[in-house]
C-alpha cells in the first residue's frame, strides 16, 4: 500500500508552473497584466531570445509596497482578492497569485519596485524559487522584473517548445492583441533589440488598429456596435478581402481580458456565413463589458477561459450586433448615386445610301485581283491545332529533367502518331519509336484508351471502349496531371520559376511571418524566390512558370494557412503535397470549350500517371458505366 506523501513547495510550485507557464509567451501575459492591473500608462516589454533568456517589463504603475514584495511570491499571494466572493465581481485580469511564484520556480528572477508614497524601492532576486536577497535600492516609480533562464532547471520542458522564430512570433502576436485589449495603455515591444511596435494610449481604438494591423486591415473593417441590459458589444469586423483560412486574426475581450470563447466565435460567424466563402474565416475584434456577476473567470490557471450565466443572449447579442453591420456595410457599397438626368436625344433615322449608285462609278483598276484560295483539307487544320495545343502546353507546363518539344508528324486512321525531340545537353536525338516500345507504354496506362464521343456541357468529357461509356470530369482530370508534374518537379527540386514583371510586396503578420520563415526552405524548393522586404514584409521576385500569373496575396496567404494546417511535426513531403494541390487551381475549369486534339492530349496525359481516378482533393475524375449499367437504367433488364 502506497503512503501518502506532502509535497514540498519547491515541487508544487514547479508543477503549478506547468499549467501557468507553459512557454515564454504564458511569461509575458501574466507579467504584463500585472502591470496593467497597477494602472500602468506606459509600459516598455524587452524580448531576448525568444524569451527563454531575458524578459524585462518596466511600468510606471502603482509599484508594490516594500513589505509585499516577498509575499507577491508566495502560493496564492494576492491583492486582487480577500474572499471567495470577490471572485464573482472582480475587475482585474488576474486573482488566483499563482503566476509569480510558478515562474520564479522555474527562471531566474529579479523584481524591483517604488510607490509614490516612498522615497527609495525594494529588489528581491529569487533563483529556482530560493530567495538569493532582498534589498533597498533607489529605482523610479512603478515596477521592474526581469525574468532569466527560463526553465534552466527543467530542461525537459525545453524539449516541447517549437522554434525560435515560432516561439518569438507568439510572443509579438499575444503583445499585438494585448495591446489592443488595452489600447489605452501605450506599449512599446522590442524583440532582440528590433522594436516591433509602439503604440501610444489614444482613446480611439481604430488608430491602434492601424497601427498593430496596417493599411490594409484598417481600410476593410466595418464597426460594429449593440447594447443591451446586462452587456454590451462593440468592436469591428473585416470584410471578406481580409479573410483568411484560420482563425489566427480573432481576437475577444470580456471586460478587457482576452479570452477564447467558441459560443462568441460561433455568433460572429453564423451571422458571417452569406457574406463569406466557404472555409474562411473573418477578421474581428470583438469586446463585451458586462456585468461581473454575468461570468465566471475562475475556469482555468490561464484565466482565457470564461463562463457566462446568460450563453443564449450573449450569442443573440453578438449575432446581431456583428449580421446588422454587415447588412448595412453592404447597403452603403451598393447605394446608387444619384446624377443629374441626361437630356434625351432624338432617334436619327440612318441616311439612306444609293450603294449600286456608287459602285458604278468605281473604275475597274481600283479593284485588286483577287485569287481564289483554297479551304485548308481536315487533316491540316487538326495538324495546326494539335501544334498549337502542344506548344502552349510545354511553355505552361515544362519537364525540368528534359524539355519536351512534340511536333505532329502524321496522323494515321484518325490516331495520331508523335515524334519527339529531345533536348538534353543542347545534343538533339530522335527517339525511335517501335511496336516493343508502343507494347511496354501502354502496359503502363491505367485504363484503356477511349474513344472520343464528344464534351458535354463544356464541362465533362464523353467517350466509350468496348461496352463501357466513360465521364471525365476534365477540371479534376487537368488538375491531377498537373498536381503529379508539380509534385515529381518539387521532389527533385526542378522547379522552373519565372520572374515577376513586377514583384509582389505582400505584408505578414507576426505570426505568419514566424511559419513563413520556419518554411522557407518549401518555398524555396517550390520555385518562389523570396527577400525581406522590412517589418513583417516579404517580396516575391520569382514564381514557379507552373502557377502562371497567380493573383499572389492570396495565393501566398492560403499556402501558409495550409502549412499552418499541417503543423511542425509533419515531413516536408506531406507540405508539398498540400501545396501542390493548392497550385493545381492553373487547371482547366468547368465551362472551357476544349477542342478535340485538347481533350485527346489530356487524356493520354491522365492515362499515364501514378494515380488518375481521384483529384488532390480526393473527388473522382472518371465515372464508368458498363452496358449492363444502361440496361438497368433503361429497364431492359
Amino acid at each position: 500500500m502506497r503512503r501518502i506523501n506532502l509535497l514540498s513547495e519547491n515541487t508544487a510550485n514547479k508543477i503549478a508552473a506547468g499549467e501557468v507557464v507553459e512557454r515564454a509567451s504564458s511569461v509575458v501575459k501574466e507579467l504584463v497584466e500585472n502591470s496593467l492591473d497597477a494602472e500602468s500608462k506606459n509600459l516598455n516589454i524587452e524580448i531576448e531570445e525568444s524569451g527563454n533568456k531575458l524578459i524585462r517589463i518596466i511600468d510606471d504603475g502603482t509599484g508594490i509596497h516594500p513589505e509585499d514584495i516577498s509575499k507577491a511570491f508566495m502560493p496564492h499571494g494576492t491583492s486582487k482578492i480577500a474572499s471567495l466572493d470577490d471572485i464573482y465581481s472582480i475587475q482585474s485580469y488576474g486573482f488566483r497569485g499563482e503566476a509569480l511564484p510558478s515562474i520564479a520556480a522555474v527562471s531566474k528572477v529579479k523584481l524591483k519596485s517604488r510607490p509614490s508614497e516612498f522615497e527609495y524601492g525594494r529588489e528581491i532576486f529569487i533563483e529556482g524559487g530560493r530567495v538569493v536577497h532582498e534589498i533597498d535600492l533607489g529605482c523610479n516609480l512603478g515596477t521592474e522584473i526581469e525574468v532569466k533562464d527560463l526553465f534552466f532547471n527543467t530542461p525537459a520542458r525545453q524539449k516541447f517548445l517549437k522554434s525560435p522564430q515560432r516561439e518569438k512570433s507568439l510572443i509579438n502576436d499575444l503583445m499585438l492583441k494585448l495591446a489592443l485589449g488595452s489600447y489605452k495603455t501605450s506599449m512599446t515591444l522590442i524583440n532582440d533589440g528590433k522594436q516591433v511596435f509602439k503604440t501610444f494610449g489614444e482613446d480611439e481604438l481604430d488608430k491602434n488598429l492601424r497601427i498593430l494591423y496596417g493599411k490594409e486591415v484598417y481600410e476593410n473593417v466595418i464597426p460594429i456596435e449593440n447594447h443591451g441590459d446586462i452587456l454590451s458589444v462593440y468592436g469591428y469586423i473585416g470584410n471578406e478581402s481580409i479573410s483568411r483560412g484560420s482563425r489566427n486574426r480573432q481576437s475577444i475581450f470580456v471586460n478587457k481580458r482576452l479570452i477564447k470563447s467558441s459560443l462568441i466565435t460561433a455568433a460572429v460567424e453564423n451571422a458571417f456565413k452569406s457574406f463569406i466563402m466557404v472555409n474562411k474565416f473573418p477578421f474581428f475584434v470583438i469586446y463585451i463589458d458586462i456585468f461581473p456577476e454575468f461570468i465566471d473567470p475562475n475556469v482555468h490557471p490561464t484565466k482565457n477561459e470564461v463562463k457566462f450565466l446568460e450563453d443564449r443572449v450573449l450569442f443573440k447579442t453578438v449575432f446581431d450586433a456583428v449580421h446588422t453591420a454587415l447588412k448595412e456595410a453592404l447597403r452603403k457599397n451598393f447605394v446608387i448615386p444619384e446624377e443629374e438626368e441626361e437630356e434625351v436625344q432624338p432617334f436619327r433615322q440612318p441616311v439612306e445610301r444609293d450603294y449600286a449608285a456608287e459602285v458604278s462609278q468605281l473604275s475597274l483598276h481600283e479593284y485588286p485581283s483577287v485569287t481564289p484560295v483554297r479551304e485548308p483539307s481536315r487533316d491540316s487544320e487538326v495538324g495546326n491545332m494539335s501544334s498549337n495545343y502542344i506548344k502552349e502546353s510545354i511553355e505552361a507546363f515544362p519537364s525540368n529533367t528534359q524539355v519536351m518539344h512534340e511536333s505532329l508528324n502524321t496522323f494515321n486512321k484518325g490516331e495520331m502518331t508523335l515524334a519527339a525531340e529531345v533536348h538534353t545537353n543542347n545534343i538533339i536525338e530522335k527517339p525511335i519509336v517501335t511496336s516493343e516500345s508502343r507494347t511496354y507504354r501502354e502496359s503502363l496506362a491505367k485504363f484503356p484508351k477511349i474513344k472520343l464521343i464528344g464534351q458535354c456541357f463544356n464541362s465533362y468529357i464523353i467517350g466509350e471502349y468496348m461496352n463501357e461509356l466513360y465521364l471525365i470530369d476534365q477540371h479534376a482530370a487537368h488538375e491531377k496531371v498537373l498536381f503529379e508534374k508539380y509534385r515529381k518537379n518539387i521532389g527533385n527540386l526542378n522547379v522552373v520559376s519565372q520572374i515577376l514583371a513586377v514583384p509582389a510586396i505582400i505584408p505578414l503578420t507576426f505570426d505568419e511571418y514566424a511559419l513563413f520563415k520556419d518554411n522557407e526552405q518549401v518555398f524555396l524548393n517550390m520555385g518562389f524566390v523570396i527577400e525581406d522586404f522590412g517589418d513583417n514584409d516579404i517580396l516575391v521576385r520569382e514564381v514557379p512558370l507552373f502557377l502562371g500569373n497567380p493573383q499572389m496575396n492570396k495565393l501566398f496567404h492560403e499556402i501558409l494557412d495550409n502549412l499552418r494546417g499541417l503543423g511542425s511535426g509533419l515531413t516536408i513531403d506531406v507540405k508539398y503535397d498540400k501545396i501542390a494541390s493548392l497550385a493545381c487551381r492553373a487547371a482547366v475549369k468547368a465551362n472551357d470549350k476544349l477542342s478535340d486534339i485538347e481533350i485527346l492530349g489530356l487524356l493520354d496525359e491522365l492515362r499515364y500517371i501514378d494515380e488518375p481516378f481521384t483529384c488532390p482533393h480526393g473527388r473522382p475524375t472518371i465515372l464508368k458505366y458498363t452496358m449492363k449499367d444502361i440496361e438497368k437504367s433503361f429497364k431492359r433488364i
